[in-house]
């Protein structure tokens, strides 16, 4: 019979994690996240996760490790950088901001890094499965308690002089290993990141009313509110602004900065978006959430992205909202329609503020 191999240690997974880019890493106690359970639940009963799953779909689930790994005795908690800096968004019309975690599958490194450690300790004889960008675990819960930041007003985790550009992983396990502390609160007076929120969707610290978030409603199928389409802006996929006005995500830290970049382009040319079969788009963005696989939800953004910052005479433009708006596929028919008209405002008000000046 094969003896198991030696439990490694939390400093030895550590030290190869870091090799790898994952620059912050604890143990939490693999118990029920009670007070993840309790806001979950609070929220959903409030409506303020409107039609959203991931892990508001079985809070009972998502917040119980034992669920996952039966018998589990800890959590290791790992968080990796996917930005380096605050970098200038050049504005280009027509063309559609990507935000920065989408820009590149990040969680294909941090996940592999989590299976390897998880495979080491299998082989001492424990259980141990690795979680990442999973609804199986309320991840951000799971890293305060190993200590890896604080809860920010927008509800992003913060890493002390890193701030929130970070992906968060987990190995649930029934290996035991030394808790970490959960750290303090950071944020002292800052409200920052409440009035940078451009739809005022952070209703209270560290909540966030998903009816307003334009991150989740870009994601959402269907309509897209009226009253929030403007302030969607030039914005594809998700939206970084509460991240942006953070003072330690402006502050990161040498470390954190060097460790992994900001991945794949920043701005997707919208008309040519529009243009691409389906295929080619699930091939592109495929790693996006997309409801039901569709890329309509896709289509649907860069349509209005059209009306909120193309140029209000470019014909191209014109053209190809009015095609979509005299087609049959309804959803981007009435998004097309609404584009134009953006549209005409704008053209509008430029002659307007021309004869003033």
């Amino acid at each position: 019979m094969r003896r198991p191999e030696p439990l490694p240690t939390i400093d030895e997974i550590r030290e190869r994690l870091l090799a790898q880019g994952i620059t912050a890493v604890g143990v939490a106690p693999a118990t029920v996240l009670e007070r993840a359970r309790s806001a979950l639940l609070e929220r959903r009963e409030a409506g303020l996760a409107d039609s959203m799953e991931f892990t508001y779909r079985d809070p009972e689930r998502s917040t119980d490790p034992s669920r996952a790994v039966d018998g589990a005795v800890s959590l290791i908690v790992a968080a990796m950088p996917y930005a380096a800096g605050v970098e200038p968004e050049p504005v280009r019309p027509g063309w559609a901001r990507v935000a920065r975690y989408a820009r590149a599958d990040h969680y294909d490194e941090l996940r592999s890094a989590l299976r390897a450690e998880a495979r080491r300790i299998r082989a001492a004889g424990h259980r141990a499965v690795a979680f990442a960008d999973d609804n199986s675990l309320v991840d951000r819960e799971a890293a305060y308690l190993g200590g890896l930041g604080w809860f920010g007003r927008n509800a992003n985790l913060l890493i002390s002089g890193a701030g929130s550009f970070f992906i968060l992983g987990s190995i649930v396990t029934t290996a035991a290993y030394p808790f970490s502390e959960p750290v303090p609160d950071g944020c002292g007076t800052c409200t920052r990141c409440l009035p940078a929120c451009p739809t005022e969707a952070i209703v209270a610290p560290g909540v966030i009313d998903a009816r307003r978030c334009l991150a989740w409603l870009m994601q959402k199928p269907g309509t897209f509110p009226v009253e929030f389409r403007e302030a969607l802006g030039d914005r594809l996929y998700g939206c970084d602004d509460c991240q942006e006005a953070c003072p330690p995500t402006v502050r990161l830290s040498p470390r954190s900065s060097s460790a992994v970049g900001v991945g794949g382009p920043s701005h997707v040319d919208a008309l040519e978006l529009l243009a691409s079969g389906d295929e080619e788009l699930i091939e592109r963005h495929g790693r996006w959430y997309l409801a039901d696989r569709d890329p309509i939800w896709l289509r649907r953004n860069a349509i209005l992205v059209l009306g909120n910052t193309a140029t209000p005479d470019d014909q191209r433009v014109i053209e190809v909202l009015e095609r979509v708006a005299a087609g049959d596929q309804p959803i981007l028919a009435e998004h097309a329609r609404w584009s134009l008209n953006r549209l005409d405002e704008r053209a509008r008000a430029e002659v307007v503020g021309g004869s003033v000046g």
